[in-house]
Order: structure tokens, then sequence, then C-alpha cells
């Protein structure tokens, strides 16, 4: 494109991240920038509206970068449809003219939309520290990180926490282990964030109709694009069928079933296409045989809960798997090794650390005579299985220890098991 044009984009680009603004402070921000010594691109990969352009603004603030120390450009942006591979050294250049700092940091939002961008990076990579976002159906978020792999760090900005919930609603924390004040201002809020789940935008503007909005842009934009056009209507029916049934088993074949879709290869592409776009998850029935994790069924949850209260089913009637599905979110945010465990009972998620299953979980949203057996059995198999002294089962709002052998079960309530750090 012409020199003049990209100058005016670059100009105007750099006054709107000056403009100083107030965010929620991320709990992935320090994590990125203890990336930072490695002199390596970091690339922040999300589903869409999960804040990662946010996030480039508060990295830039928490490096207490003034202007000529860094260069934003969002290629996302109408004015730069004809970017082009060649335009790459006129941003280099606009720099030297500008008289910008030797090592300027440069981010580099929604990189996507433009081609080429790698070797570029690649090129430039010692000399100055890169941060890229970037996700829709040209490029999804995972494959953005793979295409540097090794010659760069991906770290995965998931929805608000329950803690970043809290910031977002202005509620503090402070003394909540003290004051019971709180604790009852904390719960009701729980109750708000297990239906309506955390993406920024629909919490900070209040406004739910964003979920439903930015779940049909997934669908479509993500997902529908990348595939014929004959797999519209079967592709809505997985989406819809794994909104209804989160927390659920489920497999390629029993999918295939449900639609008009007969080869399993085209369900395990788009199935794959929904994880790469962060959409669904699917987590494998653990065992010590590699080949039986594969044929057994998979669990599947999705990133957020309220595009399962928006767009699937009655809310009533699943609280429990919501908590499921939120748990399974805290766990993969921390960057868990997660897997589900199944005997002659179950057990939800079972923690890996190295060789060894760590951590035994069991999520219940309210353990009463009818399912009480069925979960303490759950949880016990699986700690005796991995030879475990002591297993959590995360309710809604009980509190207790109970004792079955010589084994500890603790209930926790999920809204206090939110407000510890995971990752410790």
């Amino acid at each position: 494109m012409e020199r003049d044009k990209l100058y005016y984009v670059l100009f105007e680009q750099q006054k709107e991240l000056e403009e100083k603004r107030v965010f929620v402070e991320r709990e992935l921000t320090k994590k990125a920038l203890s990336f930072i010594h490695l002199k390596l691109p970091i690339i922040i990969t999300g589903v869409r509206r999960s804040g990662k352009s946010t996030l480039l603004r508060i990295i830039k603030d928490k490096l207490n970068l003034k202007p000529k120390e860094y260069i934003y450009l969002n290629f996302n942006d109408e004015r730069l449809t004809n970017f082009s591979l060649n335009d790459f050294q006129i941003i280099l250049d606009f720099a030297n003219e500008q008289d910008y700092n030797e090592n300027y940091t440069l981010f580099l939002d929604e990189i996507q939309e433009t081609t080429g961008w790698e070797k570029w990076v690649d090129r430039i990579k010692e000399k100055h520290q890169i941060f890229i976002t970037g996700s829709n159906a040209k490029l999804l978020s995972k494959e953005i990180s793979t295409i540097l792999t090794g010659r760069s760090i991906s770290i995965d900005l998931y929805p608000f926490s329950f803690r970043e919930f809290l910031k977002a609603k202005k509620i503090s924390k402070n003394d909540w282990k003290l004051d019971l004040k709180t604790q009852s201002l904390i719960r009701n809020e729980f109750s708000d964030y297990l239906l309506s789940g955390g993406i920024p935008k629909a919490i900070i503007d209040k406004d739910k109709r964003l979920l439903k909005e930015n779940y049909e842009n997934i669908i479509y934009r993500d997902i529908i694009k990348r595939f014929n056009q004959n797999l519209e209507k079967p592709i809505k029916e997985i989406s819809i069928y794994l909104l209804s049934n989160i927390a659920c088993e489920t497999s390629i074949r029993s999918i295939s079933k449900l639609t008009e879709i007969k080869n399993l290869s085209t369900i395990k592409t788009i199935l794959d296409t929904f994880e790469k776009a962060f959409l669904f998850f699917f987590i494998s029935k653990f065992d010590y045989s590699i080949k039986k994790q594969i044929q057994n069924p998979r669990k599947f949850y999705c990133i957020d809960n309220g595009f399962v209260s928006e767009n699937g089913f009655k809310i009533d009637d699943n609280l429990g798997r919501m908590l499921e599905n939120l748990v399974f979110l805290e766990l993969k945010r921390t960057s868990k090794e997660i897997y589900y465990f199944s005997d002659k009972n179950e057990c939800d998620f079972v923690i890996k650390k190295g060789n060894k299953i760590v951590e035994a979980i069991q999520v219940c949203y309210s353990l009463n005579e009818k399912n009480k057996e069925r979960e303490i059995n759950g949880i016990v198999e699986a700690l005796n299985k991995f030879n475990l002294k002591a297993g959590i089962i995360i309710t809604n709002n009980q509190e207790e220890e109970i004792k079955k052998g010589n084994k500890t079960i603790k209930l926790v309530p999920a809204w206090k098991w939110l407000l510890q750090d995971q990752t410790h």
C-alpha cells in the first residue's frame, strides 16, 4: 500500500493506544510479562471477545512504555485492506524516521488479516519484543501459535475468572474469609457468574445479547466458513447438541448418528475446529493406555457458561452440569492436564502431573440423600485407584469434611474454591 497512507494509519493507531483507559486487571498479565526475558514473540490466543486486544493495552501500561517505545498495529483496520508483505518494511521505516527507541516493542493485533507475517517476525524478533494476537476463519488462535512453534511463546486467554468477574463488578473480596456480609455478597455474585459466564464485554456492558451475537460470530465466521456450505445445518446441529449436553460423554460415532454426516473424519475435523476456535473442549477418560484413551468416549465442555445459558438448554434442571463446566474452565485456565475417571463409578476430574494423577475432584451442585452415595463412591474409587489420601467435592454452597476409611473428602463451596489461586 502507499507509504503515506500506511504512515497515517500508524499515527492514528498510536494515538488510540495512548488514550488513558481503565481496564479490569487480567491475571494472565503477570504470566505474559514473565516470558519477556526469553526474547521470543509472545502469542496471545483465545476465543473471540475474550479480551486479547485489551490485554495488549494492559501489558503496554504495565511495561510503562512511553510513546516511541512501542508500535501498535491493528490489522483489522479496513484502511489496511491492501497491506502486503512488502509493507512490513514500511513499519520499520516509520519507526526510524520518527526517532523511535531502537528496541521498541511491537504489538501486532489481529495478525491473521495479513500474510507473510511469520517470516518478518522471525527476522526481527532478536531486536524487538513482539506481542501478537489474532483469530478468525482465516487463522484460528491455535493455528497462529503453531506457525512459530519453537520460536515463540503461546499463552491462552480465557474469559473472566470469578476473581476477575468480581473486579469487573467492583466488588472487593478483601477480608472475605472473616466478613460474613462480604461472603453473602460474593455468593450472590457467584449465582450470577454461574449463569452469565465471563465474556468481558457482556459483563462490563451488562448486555447478555452480546453473548448470542458472539456465539453466532464464532459459529458462522470461524467454523462454518471453513467447510462446504452443505455442512452449515449439521454444524449448527452439532453445536446446539454440545451446548445442550454440556459436561456429558460423547463419541464421533454418536454425533454422526445425530446428523446427516456419515463420514467420521469430517465429524472429527468439525470437532477439532470447535476446539481450535476455543469454543468447545474435549477431555479423555484416563487410562495408562493411550490407545484406550482414544477409544473411549470423551467429555466436552464450553468456553463460557453464558453461551450455554443463552443458546443451550433449560438451566434449572442442569445447574450441576453448569457448575461442572465452570470448574473445568478454572482447571483449564490454570493449565492443568485434565481427565475424567470411570470404572464402577465416575469421578468428574483427575489431574495428571508428570506421570502421576495428583488430584481427584468431584462436582455436585447439591449433595443429598439421592446422590450422596454415588458421588462419594466415585471420588473414593479414584482416590484408591491413584493412591491419593484426600479429594474434594465442589458444591454450590455446602462445606463439610467426610472420612471414608483412611480417605478424607472435603466439600468446598465453588465460590470459595474459585477465589483461590488454582496455580498453587
